[in-house]
C-alpha cells in the first residue's frame, strides 16, 4: 500500500531535499506544501514527476491548512507521515526584536505545526498509525546569540514533539524532531564567507552539511518503527 507524505514548506532547502530524497521510493505519494515559491515548487514538480503533487497553503492560516489536509484525506483516504518544515529565520539583538518579529517567528516555526499536527492526527489516530517529524533547529537544543526568538519556537518544538511522543504512543503514531546544524541553505546564504569558514572550523568534520544529509535522517525516521520522542541532531559534531 502507497504511503501518503505530507512535507510543509517543500520548494527549497531543507524541504526540498526531503521530497527529493522520499521521491526515489516510488510507494510514496507525497504533498509537497508551498506558499510564496510557487516557480520553484513547479520547478520541483517537473524534476520529481508522478508520485509527488504541489498543494499551495499558508501553514500559518488554519483555515488553509485544514483544507489542505481535507483535501488529501478525501483523495487518498488517509494520511501516514506529517514531516513539519516550514520555518523561518532572523538574526538579531534580543533588544532590537520587535513584536510583530517576535509573533511572526513562533506563529511560522511553532504554531504552524499545532495547526498541522492538530489537522492530521484524527486521522492518524483512527489509523492506529502515524509517523510525524518536525524540523527544529541546534538552536532549539543549545541557544543562539542574536536569535533569541528563533530559539525559543525550535526550543517549543522540541517541547511539543516529546509530549505528543508520550501522547499518541498508545496510537502507534510516532512522533520525533531533527534538529540540523549548519546547513548549505538559501536561509544561510545570507552569512559572510568568513563566518562559515568559521563554522567549519569550529566543527569536528570540517564541513558544512547538506540538504541531503537531513533527507536521509527524514527518510530513515519515516521507516523505523521503534523510535518516538526524540531529538536528532546532524550537525557535523558542531555540538555534542
Amino acid at each position: 500500500m502507497k504511503k501518503i507524505i505530507l512535507v510543509t514548506g517543500s520548494s527549497r532547502g531543507i524541504g526540498r531535499g526531503i521530497v527529493e530524497e522520499l521521491s526515489k521510493d516510488e510507494e510514496n505519494i507525497i504533498i509537497a506544501n508551498y506558499n510564496k515559491s510557487e516557480k520553484e515548487a513547479i520547478d520541483l514538480k517537473e524534476k520529481i514527476g508522478d508520485n509527488i503533487e504541489i498543494y499551495k497553503a499558508d501553514v500559518t492560516n488554519k483555515i488553509e491548512v485544514d483544507n489542505m489536509v481535507k483535501y488529501i484525506i478525501d483523495k487518498y483516504g488517509k494520511i501516514d507521515v506529517l514531516i513539519n518544515n516550514a520555518g523561518i529565520s532572523q538574526v538579531k539583538m534580543f533588544t532590537d526584536i520587535t513584536e510583530d518579529d517576535w509573533n511572526n517567528m513562533i506563529t511560522t516555526n511553532l504554531t504552524s505545526m499545532y495547526f498541522t499536527t492538530k489537522a492530521v492526527i484524527s486521522n492518524m489516530i483512527h489509523n492506529k498509525n502515524g509517523c510525524i517529524i518536525n524540523i527544529s533547529s541546534i538552536w532549539g537544543m543549545v541557544g543562539g546569540s542574536c536569535e533569541v526568538h528563533y530559539s525559543a519556537a525550535k526550543a517549543g518544538v522540541i517541547g511539543m514533539s516529546k509530549a505528543l511522543a508520550k501522547e499518541l504512543g498508545p496510537s502507534n503514531i510516532r512522533v520525533n524532531v531533527i534538529a540540523p546544524g549548519f546547513i548549505d541553505t538559501d536561509m544561510n546564504k545570507e552569512l559572510s564567507k568568513e563566518t562559515t569558514e568559521e563554522v567549519k572550523e569550529e566543527t569536528p568534520l570540517r564541513k558544512i552539511g547538506k540538504p541531503l544529509d537531513i533527507a536521509r535522517c527524514v527518510k530513515w525516521l519515516t521507516e523505523d518503527e521503534f523510535t518516538t520522542g526524540q531529538v536528532i541532531s546532524p550537525n557535523g559534531g558542531w555540538v555534542i
